[in-house]
Protein backbone atom coordinates (compact mmCIF):
# COMPACT_ATOMS: atom_id res chain seq x y z
CA UNK A 1 0.00 0.00 0.00
CA UNK A 2 1.16 3.38 -0.62
CA UNK A 3 1.12 5.41 2.41
CA UNK A 4 1.44 9.18 2.73
CA UNK A 5 2.16 11.72 5.58
CA UNK A 6 1.06 14.77 6.50
CA UNK A 7 3.23 16.51 9.36
CA UNK A 8 3.34 19.99 11.35
CA UNK A 9 6.52 20.05 13.50
CA UNK A 10 9.95 17.98 14.04
CA UNK A 11 8.25 14.58 12.37
CA UNK A 12 9.53 12.14 15.21
CA UNK A 13 6.33 10.05 14.59
CA UNK A 14 7.58 10.13 10.98
CA UNK A 15 10.94 8.65 12.04
CA UNK A 16 9.22 5.95 13.47
CA UNK A 17 7.21 5.25 10.46
CA UNK A 18 10.46 5.40 8.52
CA UNK A 19 12.07 3.03 10.14
CA UNK A 20 9.33 0.58 10.61
CA UNK A 21 9.46 0.97 6.47
CA UNK A 22 13.12 0.52 6.48
CA UNK A 23 12.28 -2.74 8.67
CA UNK A 24 9.69 -4.22 6.32
CA UNK A 25 6.86 -3.46 9.13
CA UNK A 26 4.51 -1.40 7.69
CA UNK A 27 3.04 -3.59 4.71
CA UNK A 28 3.85 -0.19 2.37
CA UNK A 29 5.52 2.02 0.97
CA UNK A 30 6.26 5.61 2.29
CA UNK A 31 6.05 7.68 -1.11
CA UNK A 32 5.05 11.21 0.19
CA UNK A 33 5.35 13.59 2.92
CA UNK A 34 3.82 16.80 2.97
CA UNK A 35 3.72 19.47 5.58
CA UNK A 36 2.26 23.27 6.11
CA UNK A 37 5.21 24.58 7.81
CA UNK A 38 8.65 25.69 5.91
CA UNK A 39 11.32 24.50 7.06
CA UNK A 40 9.09 21.83 9.17
CA UNK A 41 12.29 18.90 10.67
CA UNK A 42 9.41 16.50 9.37
CA UNK A 43 10.20 17.28 5.76
CA UNK A 44 14.49 17.14 6.32
CA UNK A 45 13.46 13.48 7.72
CA UNK A 46 11.98 12.55 4.83
CA UNK A 47 14.76 14.15 2.47
CA UNK A 48 17.00 11.68 3.91
CA UNK A 49 14.51 8.86 3.56
CA UNK A 50 14.51 9.78 0.05
CA UNK A 51 10.31 10.00 0.09
CA UNK A 52 9.09 12.85 -1.78
CA UNK A 53 8.50 15.99 0.08
CA UNK A 54 6.70 19.16 -0.35
CA UNK A 55 5.69 22.24 1.69
CA UNK A 56 2.06 23.95 1.43
CA UNK A 57 2.21 26.29 3.66
CA UNK A 58 -1.29 28.58 4.19
CA UNK A 59 0.47 32.01 3.23
CA UNK A 60 1.19 30.63 -0.05
CA UNK A 61 -2.43 30.83 -0.78
CA UNK A 62 -5.49 32.59 -1.22
CA UNK A 63 -7.48 30.84 1.48
CA UNK A 64 -7.64 27.99 3.67
CA UNK A 65 -9.59 26.11 1.13
CA UNK A 66 -7.45 26.45 -1.61
CA UNK A 67 -4.02 25.34 0.51
CA UNK A 68 -6.26 22.17 1.27
CA UNK A 69 -6.87 21.30 -2.27
CA UNK A 70 -3.20 21.56 -3.20
CA UNK A 71 -2.39 19.11 -0.72
CA UNK A 72 -5.26 17.12 -2.15
CA UNK A 73 -4.26 17.00 -5.62
CA UNK A 74 -0.56 16.06 -4.36
CA UNK A 75 -1.31 13.66 -2.83
CA UNK A 76 -3.57 12.32 -5.30
CA UNK A 77 -0.58 12.64 -7.55
CA UNK A 78 1.45 10.57 -5.29
CA UNK A 79 -1.41 7.80 -5.64
CA UNK A 80 -1.42 7.84 -1.84
CA UNK A 81 -3.65 4.91 -0.63
CA UNK A 82 -3.41 5.46 3.34
CA UNK A 83 -2.83 8.97 4.84
CA UNK A 84 -1.00 9.09 8.05
CA UNK A 85 -1.16 12.53 10.44
CA UNK A 86 1.73 12.59 12.31
CA UNK A 87 1.23 16.17 14.48
CA UNK A 88 -0.35 17.53 11.30
CA UNK A 89 -1.83 20.35 13.50
CA UNK A 90 -4.66 21.37 11.18
CA UNK A 91 -8.03 19.68 11.53
CA UNK A 92 -8.70 18.22 7.69
CA UNK A 93 -12.32 19.57 6.23
CA UNK A 94 -14.93 17.65 5.85
CA UNK A 95 -15.22 18.27 2.14
CA UNK A 96 -11.08 17.08 1.68
CA UNK A 97 -12.18 13.50 3.65
CA UNK A 98 -14.96 13.17 1.45
CA UNK A 99 -12.87 13.96 -1.64
CA UNK A 100 -9.52 12.04 -0.68
CA UNK A 101 -11.49 7.98 -0.21
CA UNK A 102 -9.11 6.68 2.02
CA UNK A 103 -8.48 5.80 4.89
CA UNK A 104 -6.77 8.40 7.03
CA UNK A 105 -5.09 7.88 10.55
CA UNK A 106 -4.10 10.18 13.53
CA UNK A 107 -2.05 9.46 16.45
CA UNK A 108 -3.37 11.24 20.37
CA UNK A 109 -1.28 11.56 23.12
CA UNK A 110 -4.54 10.73 25.38
CA UNK A 111 -6.67 7.98 25.89
CA UNK A 112 -9.35 9.01 23.90
CA UNK A 113 -11.99 10.22 24.17
CA UNK A 114 -10.53 11.96 27.25
CA UNK A 115 -8.29 15.30 26.50
CA UNK A 116 -9.37 16.09 22.69
CA UNK A 117 -8.22 18.36 21.12
CA UNK A 118 -4.52 20.82 21.89
CA UNK A 119 -2.80 20.42 24.95
CA UNK A 120 -4.00 16.79 26.29
CA UNK A 121 -1.18 16.05 28.38
CA UNK A 122 -1.66 19.48 30.64
CA UNK A 123 -5.45 18.43 30.11
CA UNK A 124 -4.79 15.26 32.13
CA UNK A 125 -2.47 16.70 34.61
CA UNK A 126 -5.12 19.42 35.35
CA UNK A 127 -7.73 16.26 35.82
CA UNK A 128 -5.85 14.82 38.16
CA UNK A 129 -5.99 10.92 36.32
CA UNK A 130 -3.65 8.42 37.24
CA UNK A 131 -3.29 6.80 34.10
CA UNK A 132 -3.07 8.61 30.49
CA UNK A 133 -1.50 7.19 27.18
CA UNK A 134 -1.94 7.28 23.28
CA UNK A 135 -4.45 6.28 20.51
CA UNK A 136 -4.62 5.61 17.32
CA UNK A 137 -7.54 6.13 16.04
CA UNK A 138 -9.33 6.95 12.47
CA UNK A 139 -10.20 10.57 11.67
CA UNK A 140 -13.54 11.45 10.59
CA UNK A 141 -15.70 15.22 11.11
CA UNK A 142 -14.74 15.42 14.44
CA UNK A 143 -11.76 16.73 16.52
CA UNK A 144 -10.53 13.08 17.96
CA UNK A 145 -13.21 11.47 17.50
CA UNK A 146 -12.74 8.86 14.78
CA UNK A 147 -13.15 4.92 15.55
CA UNK A 148 -10.32 3.83 17.57
CA UNK A 149 -7.62 1.52 16.25
CA UNK A 150 -4.93 1.14 19.07
CA UNK A 151 -4.39 2.45 22.34
CA UNK A 152 -1.25 2.33 24.87
CA UNK A 153 -1.35 3.40 28.98
CA UNK A 154 1.17 5.56 30.09
CA UNK A 155 0.97 6.05 34.07
CA UNK A 156 0.72 9.44 35.26
CA UNK A 157 3.03 10.23 37.78
CA UNK A 158 3.17 12.53 41.03
CA UNK A 159 6.44 14.59 39.76
CA UNK A 160 5.21 14.79 36.77
CA UNK A 161 5.40 18.06 34.17
CA UNK A 162 3.95 18.80 31.25
CA UNK A 163 7.11 18.19 29.58
CA UNK A 164 7.94 14.73 31.58
CA UNK A 165 4.75 13.38 30.35
CA UNK A 166 4.55 14.43 27.18
CA UNK A 167 7.81 12.73 26.41
CA UNK A 168 6.39 9.11 28.36
CA UNK A 169 3.84 9.11 26.01
CA UNK A 170 5.81 10.01 22.90
CA UNK A 171 7.50 6.70 23.80
CA UNK A 172 4.34 4.93 23.37
CA UNK A 173 3.44 6.54 20.28
CA UNK A 174 6.65 5.42 18.87
CA UNK A 175 5.99 2.36 19.27
CA UNK A 176 1.83 1.54 18.75
CA UNK A 177 1.74 4.53 15.33
CA UNK A 178 4.02 2.34 12.48
CA UNK A 179 2.36 -1.26 13.83
CA UNK A 180 -1.46 0.19 13.76
CA UNK A 181 -0.60 2.05 10.41
CA UNK A 182 0.41 -2.18 9.23
CA UNK A 183 -2.02 -3.33 10.69
CA UNK A 184 -4.42 -1.22 8.17
CA UNK A 185 -2.42 -1.08 5.05
CA UNK A 186 -2.09 -4.97 4.97
CA UNK A 187 -5.91 -5.68 5.78
CA UNK A 188 -5.54 -6.56 9.44
CA UNK A 189 -9.00 -4.46 10.52
CA UNK A 190 -11.95 -4.97 10.07
CA UNK A 191 -14.49 -1.68 11.01
CA UNK A 192 -18.23 -2.37 12.01
CA UNK A 193 -19.31 1.60 13.18
CA UNK A 194 -17.34 2.54 15.94
CA UNK A 195 -16.22 -0.64 16.54
CA UNK A 196 -12.71 -1.26 15.04
CA UNK A 197 -11.48 -5.59 15.48
CA UNK A 198 -7.84 -6.89 14.66
CA UNK A 199 -8.00 -9.84 12.22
Amino acid sequence: MRIGVLASGRGSNLQALIEAWKHGELNGELVAVGSDKEGALALKRAEEAGIPHATFPLSHFPSRKEQENAILNWLLEQKVELLALAGFMKVLSKEFLHDIQIPILNIHPSLLPSFQGLHAQKQALEYGVKISGCTVHFVDEGLDSGPIIAQEAVPVLPEDTEDSLSARILEAEHRIYPEAVGWVSSGRIKRNGRIVVKL
